[in-house]
């Protein structure tokens, strides 16, 4: 793909995005300054989406907005995830008995990349989205898939890179990340205690489904589930077990 296409792709994105952030219609003017770009560049890529029905034109005052369409699309498209839409309903239970939010998330390239978050039920919860990208040795998602790595494999990924402290508890060195994934090894599942948000606590462990490895994790503040790591790795560990039988059957 031509790094033209690549731009294209970007600006198609950063205004969708751009709508999101404004919760609003933009007007053409409005739109190019938030995306960045020529006004010229904006219509031509307007006119595109506008054509295809993904987004529609209003008169009063002159502006634009999304239609449902991309909505539509990307439910489609995700509800047939022939992954996602056998975990969704574990997922949701393991959510249901913890009461926290539930995250799915696979390795992409040096980062995780959440694939579907299950909010939790309290009012005071860790939020996050999918598609968000997360460091790899500062999320229990990461270590846990850090984990699935041999030790020389591991070593030999940590020796090309530093580890960024993403919040005063962030294991920002070598050893001391190996000997938590090695801690975490043996007792089966991985923690973060506010290394990547703070006074956020976090517990994953590992799923493989057709050669494909995953991660699943249990998140909230740090005054729930500091007292209660055991019993929702317990679940946590139960559900993940039960949800590779049922894919792998």
């Amino acid at each position: 793909m031509s790094e033209v296409n690549v731009t294209a792709i970007d600006r198609v994105i950063d205004i969708f995005e751009a709508f999101q952030a404004r919760q609003q219609p933009l007007s053409l003017t409005e739109l190019a300054e938030a995306v960045n770009i020529p006004k010229s560049t904006c219509h031509a890529i307007v006119s595109t989406l506008i054509s295809r029905g993904y987004l529609y034109t209003r008169s009063r005052p002159r502006a634009l907005y999304p239609t449902r369409r991309m909505h539509d699309v990307m439910i489609d498209i995700s509800a047939n995830d022939p992954f996602i839409k056998y975990a969704i309903p574990i997922l949701e239970r393991l959510r249901d008995a913890t009461r926290e939010t539930v995250i799915l998330g696979k390795r992409q390239g040096d980062s995780v990349i959440y694939l579907q978050v299950i909010e939790g039920l309290h009012s005071i919860r860790y939020t996050a989205k999918s598609g968000a990208f997360k460091p790899l040795h500062s999320s229990s998602i990461g270590k846990a898939l850090l984990g699935s790595l041999k030790e020389p494999e591991l070593r030999a990924w940590l020796d090309e890179r530093s580890l960024p402290s993403i919040t005063r508890a962030t294991l920002t060195g070598h050893e001391d990340l190996i000997q938590d994934i090695q801690v975490s090894r043996k007792r089966g599942y991985f923690l973060t205690r506010g290394e990547n948000v703070i006074d956020v606590w976090a517990v994953a462990t590992l799923i493989n489904v057709h050669g494909e490895t995953f991660a699943v994790a249990v998140a909230g503040p740090q005054h729930r589930l500091e007292s209660n790591i055991e019993e929702i790795a317990r679940l946590l560990i139960a559900s993940c077990s039960f949800l590779s039988r049922q894919v792998g059957s």
